[in-house]
């Protein structure tokens, strides 16, 4: 009769052993809200750091561009060995090697030691974004995975919310520095929360051995078509999107050729909704990435703000995206998550043209009311589009998958900035901004969000044509 409820117990310890959808939930939101809350708030101290380091527009620029180059090129490899050595455990590596590189930043005396830590900051984040949304669909059923995406995003929005406002406080208060020393307290519970939450170990491609030829050729073309964007027009930035164009080539070659190949090509020839889901991803982060960047900057120089009252503006877009990302993750997993993104994209594409007729004379209710749209458009777009790419893959994709929507975002963040690198290089070149400079900085915001719009009208076009991904996840 004993043995009864002593089986009883060690079955119901067996399972409180086991990673729980709660635990997953918890751990996969904390960790997602640290790098966006780090990108946000570092536009905010941009002009702080640009004064205390004596560095212009196009440097400062750098501060951004360089964690995304290095978190872009770093995403697939990352996903490929996760799934060599473990997703739990390269998601707490990349906690302590992010968490590590921007205490480091704080005490950085020189501007190009910040674009070189927030290079590693980026490894880190990238080893942290590849496995994070591989666990979350991993854990949860293909019903529930739309919501719990969506929760997940959200983290991300509050994240780029915070960031501003903190940001904004922090350098008033105690300086720009502030603002890297305040992750540090929130990088010690996300290793910790992962380290005794997530129990549960994956490793679909053990004992694989990692394409190195595939990754330094993706790497390096990432690097080349980054130098090419930043520099045009001149015969170097030329060259460089030439050798970029040639990396690709190779890559694709490779890729195809190789039996365990970091990218699987055959995954975009032969899956529709994978492969129009991940550039419709990459064509809107691309289209809206610069969006804080401009802004930050216009706000605080050509309508004179303080860094608080302009990240007090900027928090009303991310924090649109949290609230409504969650309601459009749960409408995705009931309705066709493609007619929803549809949506979102095209409420984008208004809200970036209503930024392109911004002047000096704008009024904040107008820069407001076109924040709050975008950021609409956006929390519609990205929950569904997200759990469209999940849900068209099959589980030992997880990786790969989650790998390649963190690559089509962090390349399209990249685009995005080189879009406003090359803008500011061709109107006001390697200067500060100063009142002599104004008309030209309001001349290359302008064009970056018109060519912006652009770019969503195009992305449009393959979010409604990706196909009906509810009817395959139910075949």
């Amino acid at each position: 009769m004993e043995l009864i409820p002593a089986h009883s117990f060690w079955i119901k310890r067996m399972e409180s052993l086991r990673t729980s959808k709660r635990a997953v939930l918890i751990v996969a939101a904390v960790t997602t809200f640290m790098g966006p809350f780090m990108v946000s708030g570092v536009n905010i101290v941009l002009p702080a750091m640009g004064t205390d380091f004596a560095a212009g527009a196009v440097l400062l620029s750098w501060v951004a561009n360089a964690y995304l180059l290095s978190t872009a090129v770093m995403l697939v490899p990352a996903a490929k060995i996760a799934d060599m050595a473990g997703r739990r455990k390269i998601f707490i590596y990349g906690i302590g090697l992010f968490t590590a590189a921007t205490v480091l930043i704080a005490f950085a005396p020189t501007i190009w030691m910040v674009i070189g830590l927030r290079m590693l900051q980026g490894v880190g984040a990238a080893m942290v974004s590849t496995t994070g949304i591989a666990i979350v669909a991993a854990v949860f059923p293909v019903s529930e995975r739309g919501r719990a995406i969506g929760i997940t995003v959200a983290a991300v929005y509050i994240g780029l919310s915070t960031g501003p406002f903190a940001a904004g406080y922090l350098s008033a208060l105690w300086g720009w520095r502030s603002l890297f020393l305040v992750t540090f307290p929130m990088g010690l519970l996300s290793v910790y929360l992962a380290a005794t939450m997530i129990r549960d170990e994956w490793t679909p491609a053990a004992g694989q051995p990692l394409d190195i030829i595939g990754t330094l050729l993706y790497g390096l073309c990432l690097v080349l078509l980054m130098a090419g964007l930043s520099g045009m027009p001149g015969i170097k930035g030329t060259m460089a999107l030439v050798g970029a164009i040639v990396c690709f080539y190779l890559f694709i070659r490779q890729e195809l050729k190789t039996p365990y190949p970091v990218v699987e090509i055959a995954l975009f020839q032969k899956n529709r909704g994978f492969a129009f889901s991940s550039l419709a991803a990459l064509i809107n982060y691309a289209a809206t990435f610069a969006v804080a960047f401009y802004l930050s900057l216009y706000l605080q120089y050509i309508k004179a703000m303080t860094p608080q009252t302009a990240g007090l503006v900027l928090i009303t877009q991310p924090v649109v995206m949290a609230l409504f990302s969650p309601l459009a993750g749960r409408l995705s997993d009931r309705f066709e998550p493609g007619a929803i993104a549809s949506l979102g994209m095209s409420l984008c594409a208004t809200g970036l043209l209503l930024l392109a007729l911004l002047n000096g004379g704008s009024g904040i209710s107008y820069i407001v009311g076109t924040l709050l749209l975008l950021g609409l458009g956006f929390a519609l777009f990205s929950s569904p589009n997200m759990n469209a790419i999940m849900s068209s893959v099959a589980p030992a994709h997880y990786g790969l998958a989650s790998g390649t929507v963190a690559t089509m975002r962090l390349i399209g963040q990249m685009l995005s900035m080189a879009i406003a690198t090359l803008f500011f290089a061709l109107f006001i070149g390697d200067v500060q901004i100063t009142p002599e400079t104004h008309t030209a900085f309001l001349q290359a915001m302008r064009l970056g969000f018109a060519v912006c719009c652009g770019l969503c009208l195009i992305g449009i076009y393959f979010s409604w044509n990706r196909g009906s991904i509810r009817a395959n996840t139910d075949s």
